[in-house]
């Protein structure tokens, strides 16, 4: 039976406000709690570096055994963008106190790379590390004393963060929470309406959701009919990875089954591209299309995926339903969607289309924009009804596939500075992109490219 600890933090910290109109700043008795930061990926740990460029206490809780845990199980994958944008400023300035050796800025990363030249380095600084939590999944969140419903003193209440713990369930007690855990390992379905069924829940042990290394089991798709859904640069860069794995296993079939109009929308500009780099990838997938090694089904909607002899892909094309045999295996590339239910307790303020923050989905509306023309924003943008609570990076852009890391770090650089007392530093806009976006920068000389 799992027992309950509540840990009361006396640290030092701040202030915030909330809600559409600004509110002044809580009880004073709430003043030297932490803040909690759930996440430690780059967001989280940036968030981390500024709020010890404010002189703020804090608690970083990760989930897994290491920091970037998610990112981890990604490791292999390119990114597409340059160090440059890729290492927040405050990191960067407590990184130079240290024996870091900054990687050149106009590589582009793999995310081992990431974790290990920078995001380890930075966990492992004296100034953060001690405040850092391993293996300590958030379960929920809520008002001391109040579920969602209470009204009464509501502001003036801190924080629990349940957290579970081995065998415990501790109680973290806060002024602030920043929620930077992301979307990751919480995918979208091979449905295209976007609904789990159990029948694809049941081919779990068949279906590998994201970029997978395909040199750590080659066995598991040599020589097997493979099916890659999805139409964009995640699914590209899985069917090029398993066109080299093609190269020695002959009878390797790759099926591409994506929504889109058109094979050739995925190619993007190819030699016309404005980026020479974005537009070779384009120019591969095509070569493989256009030689055999890929088979293309588009426009395909998938209604179901299920299991009889083989594995059965059913839905439409064209008006007419169709089912699709003989595969082994899938590879779905269908995106991510934000998990909100550790903050079912609490009152948000989130978009009914895009799951993100309300007020930011006019910026990132993936109909409307890409990552190269989402506006810098900041703590104004992200505040939630209830007050002093955030949501940051991947998660609060919900199901947009158009966030950057660079667009997080100016999320925290805002809100860390408003919880510090620094509106006016947190009304700045401190981003700086390229007019392309660093969205727009692939890598071709790997197999996989990611965001």
């Amino acid at each position: 039976m799992k027992t309950l600890k509540v840990i009361n933090q006396n640290q030092s910290c701040c202030i915030t406000t909330k809600d559409i109109e600004v509110q002044e700043s809580v009880n004073n008795s709430n003043k030297n709690l932490p803040i909690v930061i759930i996440g430690a990926g780059p967001i989280g740990l940036a968030t981390a570096a500024h709020l010890v460029e404010q002189n703020q206490s804090f608690i970083l809780l990760e989930a897994g055994n290491e920091i970037a845990h998610n990112i981890r199980t990604w490791g292999h994958v390119t990114l597409f963008s340059p160090w440059r944008y890729n290492i927040n400023k405050a990191a960067k300035s407590l990184l130079e106190g240290s024996d870091w050796i900054e990687p050149n800025l106009e590589t582009i990363p793999t995310g081992h790379e990431l974790i290990d030249l920078y995001l380890k380095p930075l966990a492992e600084l004296t100034q953060i590390k001690p405040s850092i939590r391993l293996n300590s999944k958030v379960v929920g969140i809520s008002r001391q004393l109040n579920d969602k419903m209470k009204s009464k003193n509501r502001f003036n209440q801190s924080f629990n963060i349940y957290v579970e713990k081995e065998d415990d369930i501790d109680i973290i007690e806060a002024k602030a929470v920043i929620d930077a855990t992301g979307t990751w390992g919480n995918p979208n379905p091979v449905n295209s309406t976007g609904v789990w069924l159990k029948n694809e829940k049941a081919l779990a042990d068949h279906i590998k959701y994201g970029i997978p290394d395909i040199n750590t089991n080659p066995k598991r798709y040599a020589n097997k009919k493979v099916a890659v859904i999805g139409g964009g640069h995640s699914a590209i860069n899985t069917l090029l990875a398993l066109a080299e794995l093609q190269k020695d296993n002959p009878a390797t079939k790759l099926v591409w089954i994506m929504r889109k109009k058109s094979v050739e929308e995925a190619y993007g500009g190819e030699e016309k591209d404005a980026l020479a780099a974005r537009g070779a990838l384009g120019i591969r997938i095509h070569e493989l299309v256009d030689t055999g090694k890929v088979e293309v089904i588009t426009p395909f909607y998938i209604s179901q995926v299920k299991k009889e002899e083989n594995i059965h892909i059913v839905g439409t094309i064209n008006g007419e339903q169709k089912v699709l045999t003989g595969f082994e295996e899938l590879i779905v590339n269908t995106g991510n969607r934000p998990d909100l239910s550790i903050n079912s307790e609490l009152r948000l303020s989130i978009d009914s289309a895009t799951e993100s923050v309300q007020a930011l989905a006019p910026l990132i509306d993936p109909n409307e924009h890409s990552c190269g023309t989402v506006r810098e924003h900041g703590e104004e943008i992200l505040r939630q009804p209830e007050m002093d609570f955030y949501i940051v990076g991947a998660k609060s852009y919900g199901r947009a596939p158009t966030f950057l890391m660079a667009t997080g770090y100016e999320q925290v650089r805002s809100i860390t500075a408003y919880l510090s007392g620094d509106e006016e530093a947190s009304k700045r806009v401190e981003l700086e992109l390229p007019e392309t976006g660093v969205c727009s920068i692939n890598l071709v000389n790997q197999s996989n490219t990611c965001c």
